[in-house]
This record gives structure tokens, C-alpha cells and sequence, in this order.
């Protein structure tokens, strides 16, 4: 990991996934989602398909407590470009980070 990058991070916050998928349709400057799979309303299997209908180059990590490798198919399936299992260390999170919004 490069211990030289500042990045300016705003985070924005979903109660499900109904309200991820208008967030992103409204924040066009969104670059990295952190998708939780498990969530009322819309699941993020769903609120993922339906957001890379309209940002399909938007880089979304899945990430859940129930990580089964049968789930994580199914997140990759939905579109989820990554998946992270929580509870998600820093270090993953960092490295996460660095791998979709540092330019190499």
C-alpha cells in the first residue's frame, strides 16, 4: 500500500438500497461504492444492477458478514466489481480504496 496518498473523501450514506441506487443516479461525482448486500427495502444485489444500468464503468465493492462463496457469486453476478467480508480491517479498506480510485 503507498503511504503517500491524501485523498479527499466525502462519504455518503444509504438506509437501503432503494436509497443507494437514487443516491447514485443524483451524485454523478460518486466514484467507489461500498455495496452491503444485506439491507431493507432493495438488497444490494438488486440496488447494484439497477445502479450499472446507468454507471456501468462505477466501481462497486460488496460487502456483508455472511461472506459464503456461493453469496460472493452472486454479488459478482449482480455486477459488484469486488467483494470484502466484514468486519473489514483497515488494511483492506485502505487497500480497497487505493485499487479503485488511485490511478496506477
Amino acid at each position: 500500500m503507498r503511504e503517500d496518498v491524501e485523498l479527499n473523501i466525502k462519504t455518503l450514506h444509504a438506509k437501503h438500497g432503494q436509497e443507494a441506487v437514487k443516491i447514485c443516479m443524483n451524485n454523478s461525482e460518486i466514484d467507489l461504492v461500498l455495496m452491503d448486500l444485506k439491507m431493507p427495502i432493495m438488497n444490494g444485489f438488486e440496488a447494484t444492477k439497477l445502479i450499472k444500468v446507468f454507471r456501468p464503468n462505477l466501481p462497486i465493492v460488496a460487502q456483508t458478514a455472511y461472506s459464503t462463496g456461493e453469496e460472493k457469486g452472486q454479488a459478482i453476478s449482480a455486477g459488484c466489481d469486488d467483494f470484502i467480508s466484514k468486519p473489514i480491517s483497515e488494511e483492506t479498506l485502505n487497500e480497497t480504496i487505493v485499487k479503485y480510485l488511485i490511478i496506477k
